[in-house]
C-alpha cells in the first residue's frame, strides 16, 4: 500500500527540484523533513509541502501510522514552458524560458 501526491506546474526547473530529491529519496519521513527544514533551496520548501501531503493521504485515505512511513519514490518531471522576450540594447530582444515541474513523492510503511 502508497500513497502519493503531486504537485503539478510548479515554478522551478526540474533539475533545482531533483538536487533536493537526491536528498531525501529512501529516508524516513521524519529524517526528510528535517533535512528540508534546514536546506536553503526554494524548491526545498515546495518538496516538503508534497511530503506533508503525502503524510497526510496515507494517514486519512489508507489508515497508515505515520511514523512507520518512508519515501519510496520522489521525482521531478518537466511540465510546460513559458517563453518570453527579455527587452535589450538597440531594440532587440533575448527569448528566454521560465520551466516549472511536476513533483510527485510517493511513501509506503516499512
Amino acid at each position: 500500500m502508497e500513497a502519493r501526491a503531486i504537485a503539478r506546474q510548479v515554478r522551478v526547473s526540474p533539475d533545482k527540484v531533483r538536487r533536493v530529491l537526491v536528498l531525501i529519496r529512501g529516508k524516513n519521513v521524519g529524517e526528510a523533513m528535517m533535512t528540508l527544514r534546514y536546506s536553503p533551496q526554494k524548491s526545498a520548501r515546495i518538496v516538503g509541502k508534497v511530503l506533508q501531503s503525502a503524510v497526510a493521504n496515507a494517514e486519512h485515505n489508507y489508515g497508515m501510522d505515520t511514523d512507520k512511513l518512508r519515501i519510496i519514490a520522489a521525482t521531478a518531471d518537466q511540465g510546460p514552458v513559458m517563453k518570453r522576450f527579455r527587452p535589450v540594447s538597440m531594440g532587440r530582444a533575448h527569448p528566454y524560458r521560465h520551466r516549472t515541474s511536476h513533483v510527485t513523492v510517493v511513501v509506503a510503511e516499512r
